[in-house]
């Protein structure tokens, strides 16, 4: 690592040492360093506001551009654009992920159509590469317009704690919508923390380069590639049966049962503000990348919603493309009702996760923790939806719908009637969970394989990835 580490940590760096923090030092090497505008004359400087080339990171090859927003505002020219078009092309030719440093004002006013040519080109090698090669985008500073689109089509987007990112700026938003509103109030990372488009944030260009380097360690170089598997680490936390209480109704951090099965330290949360009711993480299981998948009863009882179900979507895509296995932890009451959610699309939304688990062709094993219930059940990767292995713990309960909600259901009449309406309903919820949603019930049909104790999942995920490692989805070999 550079010894830029050390230093000017409190400020924004420049495109060269932004570079030279996130790659292994001495190891980039620059392509198109003298190219000129000829539409700036004068004004033209060489590289035209845009570092760009390849280095490497833990001695893997990656490439990698920084765009300059001392020059110019970081706009982006014709020769600007093939920049970063050139060192997109190469990733693609040599099959490596690629990271840009990306703070750009949008397109350069002085060349018009040429500008916006440049992007159009930008964006359709971002689509090219999607699912070729890993793209992560980092915005270190203010990006406006095609400075978001371009992220935005990147498998990855992160922020660092001052950066802004918007289609169009305060000025403009005043000057058409009478909205007087600053530019964090407009894309500042907390906004886009909450809506999604950014994955991750970083407190500076310190942060984000050791936050990208451990991004890019749990994935492959290229899809269909082997993924970077190390020593194996022991879990964080000794129990995860412990972290999850009796009670369905009983909230608790998914995260604390998740520390007691995955290796220790390796819990990267993919837009941990987002849809907090469910929670996308890399982590390791022996040494293995895994993407993890849970739902969070810390928020909203891990209900699944419109947001949710979108942010499931992506990350299970995600992973898909890379031939990340999945490791999906089910704690739901279901779907979220009411017509908020219907209106919000929570049909169309909850559909595209179905779709994601369905489609995906890595190995995917569900373990149910404590409640699986409805249509939710169905959704989170179940054996029926085409989960390679399916384990319950011994408490959990599998049904389509709560003990309490189903009597409330099947036995409305005999409630009403009732002299004690609370003491029947418990005693018959009690019959009915008995009857019907046992784990042992769910694993006697088949609708998993096994109940396992808490204490032996680590051992039975590591068995089942280990076992099925071979495996590649037949779009990336």
């Amino acid at each position: 690592m550079s010894a830029v580490a050390a230093i000017r940590t409190d400020e924004r760096l420049t495109p060269h040492e932004r570079i030279e923090l996130l790659c292994d030092e001495g190891t980039f090497e620059a392509v198109r360093s003298s190219v000129l505008s000829p539409k700036l004359g004068a004004r033209a400087r060489e590289g035209d506001g845009v570092v760009g080339g390849l280095g490497r990171i833990g001695g893997r090859p990656v490439a990698v551009y920084a765009q300059d927003a001392r020059y110019l505002g970081g706009s982006l020219g014709a020769a600007h654009a093939d920049t970063i078009n050139r060192v997109m092309a190469l990733a693609g030719r040599a099959r490596v992920p690629i990271v840009g440093f990306i703070e750009s004002g949008g397109a350069r006013m002085q060349e018009g159509t040429a500008a916006l040519g440049g992007y159009g080109r930008i964006f359709r090698q971002n689509v090219l590469l999607t699912g070729v090669v890993p793209q992560i985008s980092i915005i270190g500073g203010l990006s406006a317009g095609g400075g978001c689109y371009s992220p935005a089509l990147t498998d990855f987007v992160m922020m660092t704690e001052n950066a802004a990112m918007f289609l169009t700026g305060p000025g403009v938003v005043k000057d058409v919508m009478g909205e007087d509103v600053t530019a964090a109030e407009l894309g500042g990372r907390k906004v886009h923390e909450k809506n999604g488009v950014t994955d991750l944030v970083a407190p500076d260009d310190v942060g984000a380069a050791h936050m990208a380097r451990s991004l890019l360690s749990y994935l492959p170089q290229h899809a269909g590639g082997r993924l970077p598997r190390i020593l194996s680490v022991d879990p964080d936390f000794s129990d995860p049966g412990a972290a999850v209480p009796d009670d369905p109704r009983q909230v608790y951090d998914v995260r604390t049962a998740l520390k007691g099965v995955i290796d220790g330290g390796s819990l990267l949360e993919i837009a941990p503000k987002w849809a907090r009711s469910i929670v996308t993480a890399f982590a390791r299981i022996d040494g293995r990348p895994v993407g993890v998948i849970a739902n969070q009863p810390r928020y909203m009882g891990g209900v699944l919603d419109s947001d949710s179900s979108q942010k499931g979507a992506r990350f299970v895509e995600t992973c898909d493309r890379y031939g990340i296995p999945l490791a999906v932890f089910v704690d739901t009451p279901g779907f979220m009702p009411g017509t908020r959610q219907e209106q919000a699309g929570v049909i169309r939304h909850g559909a595209t996760l179905v779709r994601a688990f369905a489609k995906a062709t890595v190995p995917r094993v569900t373990v149910v923790l404590r409640k699986a219930y409805g249509g939710a059940y169905i959704t989170m990767n179940s054996k029926d939806l085409g989960a390679d292995l399916a384990f319950a713990w011994p408490n959990a309960e599998l049904g389509v719908m709560g003990a309490q909600p189903a009597v409330g259901v099947l036995h409305r009449r005999e409630l009403a009637a009732a002299e004690d309406p609370a003491a029947l309903r418990a005693e018959l919820a009690s019959a009915y969970a008995e009857e019907h949603l046992g784990a042992q019930i769910a694993a006697n049909a088949g609708f998993v394989d096994e109940v396992i104790e808490p204490h032996t999942t680590r051992r039975r995920l590591a068995w089942a990835f280990e076992a099925m490692d071979d495996r590649r989805a037949p779009h990336a070999a």
